[in-house]
């Protein structure tokens, strides 16, 4: 499976003898699957099909799906008023001859006189339940063609938006093995920053109680120490690329995994004591920002 956006259009048209219709959805980001049908009168019964159709290729998005239908027009079916045509036939008979080089009516001019020809009265007398019922299937048909097209359209922005957080988290990574090649973090570094810290607590208060001292000294060992950051970041990594592999609805969990990137960032931040570290650290949160910011936009 592949990555999935949330945002997509698609467009689809169908039509019979007598109707067409057109199929349109737009889908956005949303929390879940938040589907909105506005259909053409008289084919509120296919607001079930559109929504089990739906739910069947998409998991999450705001999606706004119309149905439009309009009749064809055709020509209708005339009908020769033989009562009038009968009329003129015998007034022409009746005035033949009477104007010298005048040529007799001809059928074609007569029917060409208005009235004589006229359109069959109720000719449309509704579609039989047999013509609805093929309609609503081709219907049905189109409505699948359009739902796999927002589905192709969303992938497509899918596989786009996972390539950008794939290397997200690839500078995610190197970040974090940069920060555990800062300086800072150094055995002899942090011996020597402990024992200037150790050092300075009890210049502040030589009469500190050795439990308050075992206190401190542990606060600062603590303190000292970001290994469990940067090896809870290196997991967090590792668990991005696997989703990012898996495809699907993953977005949920991707949004997870950004508060944890951003977690792990700021307490790597708050422990820091050298410049450099604090610098590799607002860096990951710049990352990890532009990052939830793309995962936003994943199904």
């Amino acid at each position: 499976m592949t990555v999935a956006s949330m945002t997509g259009y698609a467009r689809a048209e169908g039509r019979d003898a007598q109707t067409a219709w057109v199929w349109e959805a737009k889908s956005v980001n949303g929390r879940g699957l938040d589907l909105r049908c506005r259909l053409a009168p008289g084919h509120d019964a296919l607001e079930v099909v559109a929504r089990e159709a739906a739910a069947r290729r998409l998991k999450r998005g705001n999606v706004q799906l119309s149905l439009s239908v309009s009749r064809i027009a055709e020509q209708a079916p005339m009908q020769v008023n033989t009562q009038m045509l009968a009329q003129l036939l015998s007034m022409c008979k009746e005035w033949e001859g009477r104007f010298p080089g005048v040529a007799p009516a001809r059928l074609d001019g007569l029917l060409a006189l208005k009235g004589v020809l006229e359109p069959v009265v109720d000719a449309e007398q509704g579609d039989s339940e047999a013509t609805r019922q093929t309609r609503e299937a081709a219907m049905r048909a189109t409505l699948d063609s359009m739902l796999d097209q927002l589905a192709a359209m969303r992938e497509s922005e899918g596989g786009r938006i996972g390539a950008v957080l794939t290397g997200q988290t690839d500078e995610i990574a190197a970040l974090a093995d940069k920060a555990g090649q800062c300086a800072a973090l150094r055995p002899e570094a942090i011996r020597e920053r402990f024992q200037a810290q150790l050092k300075a607590v009890l210049e502040a208060a030589p009469t500190l109680a050795e439990d308050r001292v075992a206190q401190e000294v542990a606060l600062l060992v603590l303190k000292a120490d970001v290994r469990e950051e940067l090896d809870r970041l290196k997991a967090h990594v590792a668990a991005a690329r696997e989703l990012i592999g898996q495809g699907g609805a993953i977005g949920r969990k991707l949004d997870f995994l950004a508060q944890e990137f951003n977690r792990e960032a700021n307490t790597l931040c708050s422990k820091s004591s050298d410049v450099e570290l604090t610098r590799i650290g607002l860096d990951l949160k710049a990352v990890i920002d532009q990052f939830k910011e793309q995962v936003q936009n994943i199904e």
